[in-house]
Order: C-alpha cells, then structure tokens, then sequence
C-alpha cells in the first residue's frame, strides 16, 4: 500500500471500471505516516460532471484525491458524496470547496457531524499533527431520507439512505452505468467491522445490500470485489457470532467486561485492528442488546 505524504501530488487511484477510480485505504489507525488515508475514497466520472465518494481523513488526502481527478479529467466536480460521519471519510471535504459543489449526505449526517465535529478535529491534530493543517468540517449542502438519483451526463448515480447500521447516517452509492456499489462502511473487508449503530440493525441492512444487483463492490475498507453479495458473508458472521454469544452470555448474567473478553473469541485472528476494536464492539452490543 502506498504511505500518503504532505505534499500534494495525485493519490494514486485505479480505475476498476470505465470511469471508476478508487484509492484503497490501508489497513492502519490515521497517524503521520498515512494522513488518515485509511478507507476507499474516490470518484465517477460522467459525460458533464464528477461526484467523488469520501475525501479522506484530512485535507492533505482530500487535495491528493483532487489533483488525481484532475489528472483524469478537466470535468467540474459537482458532488462530494459522504456515505456517513466517520472522519476517514469525511474530512478531506475542505479540499472541494474551491469546486463548490453540492455536498451531499445522509438526512441524520448533519446533527452526527455537528455532535461529533469538534471532536475528530481535535483527534486529527493529535494524530497527524502538522498534517492536519487546513483539515476543516463540511457539513452537506443537501441531504437524503431515502432515495436519490444524481445524473452526471449520461450516468446515474443511485443514492440510498439506510436506518441505523454501522452508523445512523450511512448511505450508499451505485453507479447504474457499470453495476458499480460504493457500500461506504456498511461492508468491511478484511479489516474488522466498528459498530457505531446497531449490530441488529447491521444484520437487517446487510439483507438490503445482498438484494442490490452489483458487479462488483467497493467496501469501505478492504479490497474491491465481484463475489457478490458473497463478499458480505464474513460482516455478517461476524456481526452474527457477536449478537448471539452476548445474548448467551446475558442469560447467565454475564457482566459487559465478562463479555468483553468472550463473546466473538472465535472471530480473532479473522480480522486485521481486531483488538483495536473488538471489545468496544462487544461493549456496544452489550448495550443494545440488554433492553430487547
């Protein structure tokens, strides 16, 4: 994987079908060496425009992610599509302003942002340090409850809002042109999965995503691939292994730390940053699940 520098020459992207660009995050925590470049960013090209899906997690990627369109195209960028809150995916959005397109978001994305704002700001600075300079909030300009279709110039961009999942603001993106599906963090591959919502309501949009017709898919982290909707078959393992240990472990009035070091056991050593996250994985679920 490439290691992302201050300085701003163009992210390097690879176009996995004609007229989709992608740069693949690495499989780290956001620190000086990678800038926050650790989830899939990148952009569709049309007949008139372009919409770009995730900025990074600084303005020092966002304005690497601009100089590799404008190395592939001289079309304006007319949409910055963010699939939700998290800041490896939302904070290289200051690198577009100069653009001025419509940002566009989930319905809940602009109350999470404002909520959770202040805080990613002030992470990145103590994990990038000077690398987080000129890293600044976007809200959306324009929001999705449900549906909606974005024309680029003979491309159709589907967008669709889901309940609360992995987030309560995500929102996917499929490109209609090439069957291509920007699942945003609803589908994490390879690097284990950061429940920020609910893991049942994960489960139920999981059941959504599988009834997509892709081609193929770009997870927010993790390699593209055409095994769909097999790709999804780890998550929901996963997702699956966890709500049933803890179900388990609540009828025998497990404590939330004796489930923080048992349930999901099995899923160690699947997942690369799994004890980065696992536990608070638990620990959220734990909660969920003590009021059904």
């Amino acid at each position: 994987m490439e290691k992302v520098w201050a300085e701003d020459a163009p992210l390097t992207v690879t176009a996995v079908a004609e007229g989709v660009y992608v740069h693949q995050g690495v499989h780290e925590e956001s620190g000086p060496d990678n800038l926050g470049a650790i989830a899939n960013i990148g952009f569709v090209v049309g007949r008139d425009a372009v919409a770009v899906i995730d900025t990074g997690g600084s303005a020092a990627v966002g304005r690497r992610l601009r100089a590799a369109i404008a190395a592939a195209t001289p079309l304006p960028v007319r949409y910055v599509i963010n699939t939700h809150v998290h800041p490896d995916h939302i904070l290289g959005n200051a690198a577009f302003r100069a653009d001025a397109p419509e940002f566009v978001g989930h319905r809940a994305l602009p109350d999470a942002l404002a909520r959770r704002g202040p805080h990613y700001l002030e992470a990145a600075r103590r994990d990038l340090g000077e690398g987080a300079a000129g890293t600044e909030l976007v809200p959306p300009t324009a929001t999705v409850a449900d549906r909606r279709d974005i024309d680029l110039g003979g491309r159709v961009l589907t967008l669709q809002a889901y309940p609360t999942a992995h987030t309560d603001n995500d929102l996917t993106v499929l490109d209609t042109a090439t069957g291509t599906l920007w699942t945003g963090d609803l589908l994490f591959v390879e690097r284990v999965p950061a429940i920020d919502g609910s893991a049942r309501g994960w489960l139920a949009a999981l059941d959504r995503l599988a009834a997509v017709r892709a081609a193929r898919v770009i997870p927010g982290h993790g390699p593209v691939t055409t095994d769909w909707p097999g790709a999804l078959a780890d998550l929901r393992r996963y997702l699956t292994t966890l709500v049933e240990d803890i179900r388990a472990l609540q009828r025998r009035h497990a404590t939330i730390e004796q489930a923080m070091d048992q349930a999901g056991a099995a899923e160690r050593g699947r997942w690369t940053l799994f004890d980065a996250y696992h536990r608070r994985n638990v620990a959220a679920t734990f909660t969920e699940l003590e009021w059904e």
